[in-house]
């Protein structure tokens, strides 16, 4: 027992260091300093152990309550150290500069993206703006094509709608107008009873030609195209103004006016045939001439046939000119799906810039945790536990060594407190977190 005693007492004196003649390895004074305020602190741990000890008869109850005071006084301990708290405190210092500076990027990353969104909600304003005044162009380029620089006729539309009505019954009266007269002069046998009326207009021409056989029937039924042929082809030619198409089409009135002169000269004919005496001359030009009927065919056929043509024509020209505000509409439209594409292109961006700023700001939120946290270590007193733990354990060598040398039990009961004390020592530097499996783990106690 004595043995144990010298043993432990050995451990509180102070080491001295060597030195050789020529003072090479020598330490400095700071080192001693150090070294002996480690070693007296180390000293005063042990004592107060023994002592505490002694007081508490070894009772591992009492352990655990004199081991929360000795920890409550390596905390005061630990804050008096003010150069070693520094030197405790300097990662930290650092990691909170290292946060504010990340933070201060952060900011200036946030800044930017609120910057791009703003932005962004600007182009999808001008680009709805721009879908707004083409729906409004569309709407008034019948009205007003100059004022969009289209070369078309003010009220098109409305003027081809009417020219087009006018149209169809005109085309109806040259389709009765032509199949009766055609089938009049070519294919019908007059009867001396019937008018003239009768004689030149019949309303079963159509019936009676197909029933005369498929040849009257188709002549009589596409000799009006042959009519609206013409028409057409002095429409094309007269869009390209030019002294060859000019004759073209006044051959092509020509052909028109000798076609009628034609059939009204076979009806005129017929009927001259039916009322002629022994007297009466042999049917000619010349007597067909002096024939109020020989000009009325003509002119009931050949008259409105130019007043169907010129109609035409001007239903071509008001769709040409409707077509023009057409394709500005479809272009127009076009622009808009173009424009609303690129609107969905930009709501795509804004929802990647909000997750973005989404992001930063969760960054920037964990940052200034994390700085508050560093702040409140910093404000108070960082306890090193692998410190405390060498310092605790001197204390509990104290304690120990009361009770192997001065307690007055038997062996096997002092045993049994001993490693009842051990466990209270255990389940103390557990609770502090000395146990910790890094030497480098700390405690943090606000000022």
């Amino acid at each position: 027992m004595n043995a144990m005693t010298s043993n432990i007492k050995n451990l509180f004196r102070l080491k001295t260091v060597p030195t050789d003649e020529n003072q090479n390895q020598l330490p400095t004074a700071e080192s001693v300093d150090n070294e002996s305020t480690e070693e007296s602190r180390k000293r005063t741990y042990h004592e107060s152990g023994y002592r505490d000890g002694t007081r508490n008869s070894g009772n591992h109850t009492a352990l655990s309550i004199c081991l929360d005071a000795i920890y409550s006084k390596f905390q005061n301990e630990e804050k008096q150290l003010v150069e070693k708290q520094s030197k405790l405190k300097e990662p930290y210092l650092n990691e909170q500069k290292n946060k504010e500076t990340e933070i201060k990027g952060l900011t200036v990353s946030l800044d930017n993206k609120e910057d791009k969104l703003n932005n962004i909600g600007e182009d999808i304003k001008n680009v709805q703006d721009k879908i707004e005044g083409l729906k409004f162009e569309i709407n008034d380029l019948p009205r007003n094509p100059e004022a969009y620089s289209v070369n078309a006729t003010k009220g098109a539309s409305t003027k081809f709608w009417i020219g087009l009505i006018l149209l169809i019954p005109i085309s109806l009266y040259l389709f009765t107008f032509y199949i009766s007269t055609s089938y009049s002069a070519f294919f019908k046998s007059f009867d001396a009873n019937g008018n003239i009326i009768q004689s030149v207009l019949d309303a079963q021409a159509f019936n009676k030609a197909w029933a005369e056989g498929p040849l009257e029937g188709a002549f009589v039924t596409l000799i009006p195209f042959v009519f609206l042929g013409l028409g057409y082809l002095i429409h094309m030619f007269g869009e390209n103004k030019s002294f060859g198409n000019y004759a073209k089409i006044a051959l092509l009135f020509i052909i028109t006016f000798v076609f009628d002169a034609i059939l009204a000269y076979e009806i005129e004919s017929k009927l001259y045939e039916l009322n002629k005496t022994f007297e009466s001359l042999p049917f000619d030009l010349k007597i067909a001439f002096t024939k109020n009927q020989f000009w009325g065919i003509i002119f009931a056929g050949f008259i409105v046939y130019i007043i169907w043509g010129l109609v035409f024509d001007f239903v071509m020209k008001e769709h040409k000119e409707k077509d023009k505000i057409k394709n500005e509409q479809i272009r127009r439209q076009k622009d808009i799906l173009v424009h609303q594409e690129r609107i969905v292109d930009f709501e795509k961006q804004k929802e990647e810039v909000r997750n973005s700023i989404g992001s930063i700001k969760e960054l920037i939120a964990k940052a200034k945790g994390r700085i508050e946290e560093l702040q409140n270590i910093i404000d108070g007193v960082i306890i090193p536990t692998k410190d405390y733990k060498l310092y605790a354990s001197e204390y509990m060598q104290g304690w120990i060594t009361f009770m192997s040398e001065k307690l007055a039990v038997s062996q096997s009961v002092k045993q049994e407190m001993i490693e009842e004390c051990k466990k209270q020592y255990n389940y103390n530097l557990n609770k502090v977190g000395a146990n910790s499996d890094s030497q480098n783990s700390v405690y943090m106690s606000v000022l």
